[in-house]
């Protein structure tokens, strides 16, 4: 199986979060699904079927996270050489040269990608478009929302 990139802080957010799973949700819902059983008649017993949603949900949200960090390659970003290109772990200073607006991303790996807190996957259209590109670059992104053009402010290794 191919090994997928994964920042040592994703990493700890993904361990942080399966020690959570197994540690205080999963004991929950059983303790959970217990007492709905015994409430008696599980055919209508929408507690029950609640809990056991809950158990389906965390039991393969453990799968997911024991697979990634199985299948991960983790790189320490702060390693990286400062050579001021973009690559993978990057954080990124952009302009945004339609409206002026300057947004910040740090490219990432599929499993800790998250738009709003300004993370990136890797495999995303505007991370492919930037990643090799250095500070003082102009970009073309092609997004579904069409093409947006941005300049390399800034490239930090952090």
């Amino acid at each position: 199986m191919k090994r997928m990139p994964l920042t040592m802080k994703g990493a700890e957010r993904l361990r942080t979060e399966l020690k959570r799973l197994k540690t205080e949700d999963r004991p929950r819902i059983i303790q959970a699904i217990a007492e709905a059983r015994s409430h008696g008649d599980l055919s209508e017993n929408a507690e029950y079927h609640a809990a056991r949603e809950q158990q389906s949900f965390c039991e393969g949200r453990i799968k997911d996270i024991e697979a990634h960090l199985s299948n991960a390659e983790v790189i320490d970003v702060t390693r990286l050489p400062a050579s001021g290109k973009v690559v993978f772990g990057a954080t990124i200073n952009l302009e945004d040269q339609d409206d002026g607006n300057a947004v910040v991303y740090q490219i990432v790996g599929d499993a800790e990608a998250d738009i709003k807190s300004g993370l990136i996957s890797v495999s995303s259209p505007i991370a492919r478009a930037l990643v090799g590109k250095s500070q003082g670059d102009v970009v073309d992104v092609v997004a579904p929302s069409g093409t947006r053009t941005y300049e390399i402010v800034a490239v930090k290794y952090v």
